[in-house]
């Protein structure tokens, strides 16, 4: 699988973007998906997840009520939604993929990752 992100930019804070992360190879819809992000000098961290089949969602707390990841099977596409963005959502966001089907895949189980897209919020 191969994972190609976009959209990322600069906004003012309180503003949105949205995140795609289109994927090619292998059978897209049989893949849980996940958002991660990494800000300098910091750890990777998790940010959202949805499984497959069924399409739970999962959010960091730092990010609940205000990101909402999405997908869309037919084009193989992910989607991040991000609104009421903070300073400190500035980070590099990376999409992920894992062959782990009925539940939340642990970071381990992501053996597919993208390039990442970088996002920065102004104050």
């Amino acid at each position: 699988v191969q994972l190609v992100e976009s959209g990322g930019g600069l906004v003012q804070a309180g503003g949105s973007l949205r995140l795609s992360c289109t994927a090619s190879g292998r059978t897209f819809s049989s893949y849980a998906m996940g958002w991660f992000r990494q800000a300098p000098g910091k750890e990777r961290e998790f940010v959202a997840a949805i499984t497959w089949p069924g399409g739970s969602r999962a959010y960091a707390d730092s990010v609940k009520g205000r990101f909402t990841i999405s997908r869309d099977n037919a084009k193989n596409t992910v989607y991040l939604q991000m609104n009421s963005l903070k300073p400190e959502d500035t980070a590099v966001y990376y999409c992920a993929a894992a062959p782990v089907a009925g539940r939340r895949p642990r970071t381990e189980e992501y053996n597919y990752w993208g390039q990442g897209t970088q996002v920065t919020v102004s104050s």
